[in-house]
């Protein structure tokens, strides 16, 4: 009985050793895949664009943020002046120029 388990011991453990290995190898073919790609990034069509760009100046940056911030209030203004014209709106014209055919 003691055989029979010290065996099954060692199955498992070569078979988990086998699965671990498994695991290493599959974990590299990702590695190399993913540095690959990264040769590659900078060698295709984007790769001029990439290598051009740099890092933006605190004034340019705050221009940025600047011209996004509005952007985004306006639109959001927008969206609001909609709103109010389709809740408000048909009483508002109701009340202007009467009931018309209801």
């Amino acid at each position: 009985m003691g055989l029979e388990n010290t065996c099954d011991r060692a199955a498992a453990w070569t078979s988990s050793g086998e699965a671990m290995a498994d695991i290493v190898d599959k974990s590299w073919d990702v590695q190399r895949r993913i540095e690959e790609r990264m040769k590659r990034l900078g060698k295709g069509k984007y790769g001029r664009v990439l290598k051009m760009a740099r890092r933006p100046t605190p004034d340019e940056y705050s221009k940025v943020v600047l011209i996004t911030g509005l952007g985004i209030a306006a639109i959001g203004a927008l969206g609001f002046v909609i709103y109010l014209v389709m809740r408000y709106g048909p009483d508002l014209f109701r009340g202007l120029f009467g009931v018309l055919g209801t």
